[in-house]
């Protein structure tokens, strides 16, 4: 009965996002022939704020979160920072611009530039946009415009896993994040993010709960190794998602000895 109530909530919820992404999109189309910058990144940040408040009150999906106070203030419009952080699912990535204070930039893959509505609104957004089949171009464009971004105190995001992680798992911590770090000389922040309890990756399906969102102090980049920096990311990183889901971790382990 649970499987199946959920089941309910999460069509209504995806009805929810189909129905109020449309206009949406179409507003912001409008509003960015006559404005650019800020005023279209939080025209487009009030459809994702819209969007975990449906996920909250359609489909119970709660949140915490810990560590604000390690971010720069709302005021403190000129400090950049790379956030670094755990990707389990689209929930995350719909979060973060609702509820952090500075306008956020993205790295992400360019095909979802094509997705109706949401794509064309996203394409309006000051983020960065990569061809992954194209390695070297793409760190090329991350780094001139995460420099450019930097120095107007936007806060540029990556999930150094590069995809959805299923729950209690961990991917190949890359270091696109710590090179752009130390080539624009911020700091980097960690973020752990347990989602995937929620929401789980590649599925529509979202169950009532909280995701606990916890924001790590920042780490120096000046004078760092890549290599060396993204490892510490790392390392606060997983220790904390044990800390947040423990229970996932052990199942995880004891699935592994299994195996």
């Amino acid at each position: 009965m649970s499987f199946l109530l959920a089941a309910v909530r999460s069509f209504l919820f995806v009805l929810f996002l189909t129905v109020t992404v449309i206009p949406w999109a179409l507003a912001v189309l409008l509003i960015s022939v006559f404005a650019k910058g800020d005023k279209v990144y939080w025209s487009c940040a009030g459809w994702l704020r819209l969007a975990i408040y449906g996920a909250r009150y359609i489909c119970g999906v709660q949140w915490r979160i810990q560590g604000m106070e390690n971010l720069p203030t709302e005021a403190d419009r000129r400090s950049a920072v790379i956030l670094l952080s755990k990707h389990q699912s689209t929930w995350e990535t719909f979060a973060y611009p609702a509820l952090m204070s500075h306008p956020l930039a993205y790295v992400f893959k360019r095909e979802l530039l094509y997705v109706p509505f949401f794509g064309w609104a996203m394409a309006r957004m000051d983020m960065i946009h990569i061809d992954r089949s194209k390695r070297a171009q793409a760190w090329t464009k991350v780094a001139e415009q995460g420099k450019r971004l930097a120095a107007l105190g936007h806060w540029v995001i990556m999930f150094p896993e590069g995809t959805r992680i299923a729950r209690g798992q961990k991917g190949e911590y890359k270091t696109g994040g710590s090179r752009l770090a130390i080539e624009t000389g911020v700091p980097v922040v960690p973020i752990a993010a347990n989602s995937a309890v929620c929401w789980p990756r590649k599925s529509f399906l979202l169950r009532p709960g909280v995701v606990d969102i916890s924001i790590g102090k920042p780490i120096p980049s000046v004078g760092r190794e890549a290599g060396e920096l993204m490892r510490e990311v790392e390392t606060w990183i997983e220790t904390e998602m044990r800390r947040l889901d423990p229970s996932a971790y052990r199942e995880s382990k004891a699935s592994a000895a299994a195996a």
